[in-house]
């Protein structure tokens, strides 16, 4: 028997994703908690969807975080739309779906 992990929901990304656009509601703040928010977020995203999916999605989180100018990239939506509403992405064969005509 395989465990299967359970991806999260979509609320709980939408609201990661919030989370990381708050440090700029405060002026001369942003960058300063984007520091700090950065690891912690690219944590986050690696544990919540696993596996190299996860690790590859935290390292890109951790640059969209701590690059300026980059906070508006919604990273957790993302993978959560890559992970649950594109089929080829969640294969495990690696296999890319083809019509035939």
């Amino acid at each position: 028997m395989t465990a299967t992990k359970k991806s999260p929901s979509l609320l709980f990304c939408i609201l990661m994703d919030i989370i990381g656009c708050l440090s700029f509601t405060i002026p001369g703040v942003g960058e300063f908690a984007d520091v700090i928010w950065a690891p912690v977020s690219a944590i986050i995203l690696a544990k919540t969807f696993g596996g190299t999916r996860g690790m590859f999605g935290g390292v890109f989180n951790f640059m969209e975080e701590i690059l300026p100018g980059t906070d508006i990239i919604p990273t957790f939506t993302i993978m959560w739309l890559l992970t649950n509403k594109m089929p080829f992405f969640n294969k495990k064969s690696g296999v890319i779906p083809v019509k035939a005509r």
